[in-house]
């Protein structure tokens, strides 16, 4: 038996992803406040530099949509084949999860 579980990892790395989008969108609503904030400074090179870094939100909301997007579709598949498995195997799947209540338990016991 393997004891490689690519589930326990699909789902910390999708974890962390939507952790990292939403730090991605506190950075992005700063800088926008920020953009706001210094809206009322002259200069030319102010005037580059926020074209500069509209831009460049722009772009990064787009790539941020994108990887949303997709971390939701993965999502999803994921649901449906752990759907499908529960569906196909419900013994196992029982096994399983009772498997990791005895884990947790145990482990919650020791405290």
């Amino acid at each position: 038996m393997n004891s490689h579980n690519p589930t326990a990892e699909t789902q910390a790395s999708d974890i962390t992803k939507e952790q990292l989008i939403r730090d991605f969108k506190t950075v992005v609503a700063d800088a926008e406040a920020l953009l706001k904030a210094t809206a009322g400074q002259g200069g030319e090179a102010v005037s580059a530099v926020r074209a500069q870094v509209e831009a460049s939100l722009a772009a990064a909301k787009s790539r941020m949509n994108e990887t949303q997007a997709a971390l939701l579709a993965r999502t999803q598949a994921a649901a449906r084949a752990t759907d499908e498995y529960v569906h196909v195997h419900p013994w196992q799947a029982i096994g399983i999860a009772a498997s990791v209540g005895i884990v947790v338990g145990a482990l919650i016991g020791r405290r």
